[in-house]
């Protein structure tokens, strides 16, 4: 007869199982959970090699079912492709494969899946949640899954024995909604990282069909990204070359269709890109620009930072917290102000790319996640969390 296995105290010889879940999977999958998980959880298992990492993603994005990235157990949990009900039915087939794996502790990404934490609690593992952003702010939520996304905070906020928020604005915002669990929430932000080397940017740009110079933004084609506004404001300048997205749609929608529709000569839709092609349009870009009226600490803003590129936000405050001069942000969902600030100079918006990767890094967040998970298991961190660079991912 089969038993679940103890990865907590069944065996003294047995590595510590830590189970990931509330993302899609990776790598190569389009998502800022996503693109978070791919360069935190290996450097994670490079610092700390003793330990068992196993992401309990969603099949329908992975190529297969069983796979290994660098370190990482990457398995595919069987869910419906749904707006509505993929994250909460691969998040509840995820928290039943992780107690049967034994896992000592379940880190759940985002406050959908963290509907799921008082489950993962009642069969005894360790719960770890990762506040990514207020999700029920997002435009593309009706009444009903906002209700579902504010109660996944609260859950999540009570039953797990650690949180973590990625920006300073959301952790202070947590730390005073739920002041009772203060001490138990930790800031680590998202890094910026050194993209790969690898894709000819000539070459690049042929294949989308890009002439320098060109506008870039990166984002999924969701209502809260503001990309309308920015195709908008484009329109209304006088700037008169291309203005390039990068980005797709998690499932068809009638905005993304409407969005896609203003594709032409000027307006370039590339569908999601790999990360050395990123770094080509970051690189050669004139600006980029991220229009966001949601975001949680925006991945993609900090991989443009990291490559040097001029940068024009919206003043949301996860945009804020990055921490750039003021002249590189505009008021949020203000077509006519965006216009404006197309048509002026870009080069007092350039950003210190050796700055950004020194404040936002991923090998820290690696580390400073460590201890998230040494303290859930009340267990003595590993001396190399507090010492050593993943060295073995350079």
């Amino acid at each position: 007869m089969l038993q679940r296995t103890s990865g907590l105290m069944s065996n003294p010889g047995e590595p510590t199982t830590i189970c990931v879940t509330g993302l899609r999977g990776f790598p190569n999958v389009m998502g800022g959970i996503e693109s978070h998980c791919e360069e935190l959880l290996p450097r994670i298992k490079a610092i700390w090699p003793e330990h068992r990492s196993v992401v309990l993603g969603r099949a329908p994005y992975l190529p297969e079912r069983e796979s290994e990235y660098k370190g990482v157990e990457i398995v595919g949990v069987p869910c419906p492709r749904s707006k509505h009900l993929e994250a909460i039915v691969s998040t509840f087939m995820a928290v039943l494969a992780a107690w049967w794996r034994g896992a000592a502790v379940i880190h759940i990404h985002a406050i959908g899946p963290g509907l799921m934490a008082p489950l993962a609690y009642l069969l005894g593992m360790q719960v770890v949640v990762t506040h990514h952003g207020t999700d029920y702010n997002r435009a593309k939520w009706g009444r009903v899954a906002r209700a579902a996304l504010r109660a996944g905070e609260w859950l999540a906020l009570t039953f797990a024995h650690r949180i973590i928020a990625v920006s300073p604005s959301l952790a202070a915002q947590l730390r005073e909604n739920f002041p009772k669990r203060a001490k138990d929430i930790s800031y680590i932000p998202n890094g910026a990282p050194l993209l790969p080397d690898g894709a000819d940017p000539e070459l690049v740009l042929e294949r989308l069909g890009i002439s320098e110079p060109f506008l870039l933004a990166v984002g999924r084609l969701v209502p809260e990204k503001g990309l309308h506004d920015l195709i908008a404001a484009f329109e209304r300048s006088d700037y008169e070359a291309q203005l390039v997205i990068v980005g797709g749609a998690d499932h068809q929608s009638e905005y993304a269709r409407e969005l896609m529709a203003r594709a032409g000569d000027r307006v370039i839709f590339a569908g999601v890109q790999s990360r050395a092609t990123l770094k080509c349009l970051y690189e050669r870009c004139e600006l980029f620009v991220m229009p966001s009226h949601h975001e949680g600490l925006p991945i993609a803003a900090l991989e443009a930072g990291s490559c040097g590129a001029r940068m024009l936000l919206s003043d949301i405050a996860a945009n804020r917290d990055i921490g750039l001069d003021p002249h590189n942000y505009f008021p949020v969902g203000d077509v006519d102000a965006l216009a404006r600030r197309l048509d002026e100079d870009y080069e007092d918006l350039a950003v210190n790319a050796e700055l950004m990767r020194s404040r936002f890094s991923w090998d820290q967040a690696a580390c400073d996640t460590i201890k998230v998970y040494q303290a859930a298991l009340n267990m003595r961190a590993p001396s190399a969390a507090t010492s050593q660079p993943a060295e073995a991912l350079d």
